[in-house]
């Protein structure tokens, strides 16, 4: 079987970019740039004030002028007047505001005293060329790159777009998921519920994680074990949706129909099967328009677990980001681990003596315990070739979202 290393570098290669689309700024929350955002001008665009004050002449200070006549107010918006040539001339400016042409400084209210239209300087105070200015351009230049591709966009993205003009940003377009909860013994969550049956749950933590990852488009359905059944959805969903998921029916036993199914319908197997526990039986192909389809595992804790370590990292590289490496934490606590495959070991993180993360194992009972993973913050994988892992030895960590 393949080793985790090797099914998502198979995934990868296999998962086809995301086509691009244009998208209102007001809409563009969460979806991933595609288009670069640069300035359209200087940032800022003049010379402006960062402090209420008076705009003056470093040179007259310099001169030793400590009085200063107010000739004017400048205000945010207003466009910049021009300061007097006399030495002692001064605009009142507010915060924001253009720096007066013939001005370089600004001297804040509470470093100055006034009397009427006459401003004092404090004593002792020295105002250098600058002083409380954002220069023109010192942020960016005009055309320079701001926001580059691949970038999700939260709000302070969203502050620089509309600070340069862009009314219409070019993003991923989303994909459109079908979520497939597979089973004769699932009902649905408000339904009676027999003693040899379960309620459904795969299928709602699934969208959940979904929408979280800013992949709202999600479609759940329910099919069971009949292959009629199960091919006529898959027919229906592989028409209609940019990438399937399923769960359940895909292991080696006698009703799981979901592998001949997804073959009968075009799927085409990229592989069936890697080295890993939990979701050892996990599938992956391309459909007919080569849209992603993943069968992973119907026991719960399989299930969520892959998706957090194959389809969402697959679903971001398709939508133009990259996803961060892992970062490593250290075990907080020893544990062993015999069966020659990569174990997921679900984890809460706390906080070492020094400050560091520290992943307490939290193993659950079997892969069905859902209600383990509560109070764990994700999962960290633990090397094939090793049985025996230390109290901090470090591992990658895969956070839920």
């Amino acid at each position: 079987m393949l080793t985790p290393t090797e099914a998502e570098k198979l995934i990868r290669e296999a998962v086809l970019p995301a086509e691009p689309e244009d998208c209102p700024i007001d809409e563009a929350q969460g979806r991933v740039l595609r288009s670069a955002i640069r300035a359209d001008r200087d940032l800022p665009p003049f010379d402006r004030a960062t402090m209420d004050g008076y705009a003056l002449r470093t040179a007259a200070v310099e001169a030793g002028v400590v009085r200063f006549r107010i000739e004017a107010v400048q205000a945010a918006g207003q466009p910049p007047r021009s300061l007097g040539e006399a030495p002692e001339a001064c605009v009142e400016i507010m915060t924001g505001a253009p720096l007066p042409a013939g001005a370089d400084c600004v001297v804040p209210y509470e470093e100055a005293s006034r009397d009427d239209a006459t401003v004092t300087l404090a004593a002792g105070k020295a105002f250098a060329s600058g002083y409380a200015v954002h220069r023109r351009g010192s942020d960016h230049r005009a055309g320079a790159t701001i926001i580059p591709v691949g970038k999700r966009l939260t709000g302070r993205e969203i502050a620089v777009a509309a600070s340069c003009g862009c009314a219409v940003l070019q993003v991923s377009r989303r994909p459109a998921i079908a979520v497939v909860a597979t089973g004769d013994e699932l009902v649905a969550v408000a339904a009676t519920v027999a003693a040899h049956q379960i309620r459904r749950s795969n299928d709602y933590a699934l969208r959940a994680a979904l929408i979280q990852s800013d992949f709202p488009g999600v479609d759940r359905f329910h099919v069971g074990d009949v292959p009629q059944k199960v091919g006529d959805l898959l027919q229906r969903i592989l028409g209609s949706h940019d990438a399937v998921l399923l769960t359940g029916g895909v292991s080696m036993g006698r009703f799981d129909y979901i592998p001949a199914e997804l073959e009968r319908q075009g799927v085409r197997k990229i592989f069936h099967g890697v080295a890993q526990r939990p979701g050892k039986p996990l599938w992956f192909g391309l459909g007919p328009r080569g849209q992603p389809v993943f069968a992973l595992p119907g026991n719960p804790v399989s299930a969520y677990t892959c998706l957090h370590r194959y389809v969402l990292p697959a679903f971001a590289r398709a939508a133009g980001a990259i996803p961060p490496p892992p970062r490593r934490v250290a075990l907080a606590a020893a544990f062993t681990f015999r069966p020659r495959l990569a174990r997921f070991l679900p984890v809460a993180l706390g906080e070492g003596p020094q400050g560091e993360h520290r992943a307490t194992p939290v193993p659950g009972n079997t892969s069905g315990d859902f209600a383990s993973l509560v109070g764990t913050d994700g999962f960290v994988e633990l090397a094939a070739e090793q049985e025996e892992f230390p109290a901090g030895h470090l591992v990658p960590f895969w956070p839920w979202v």
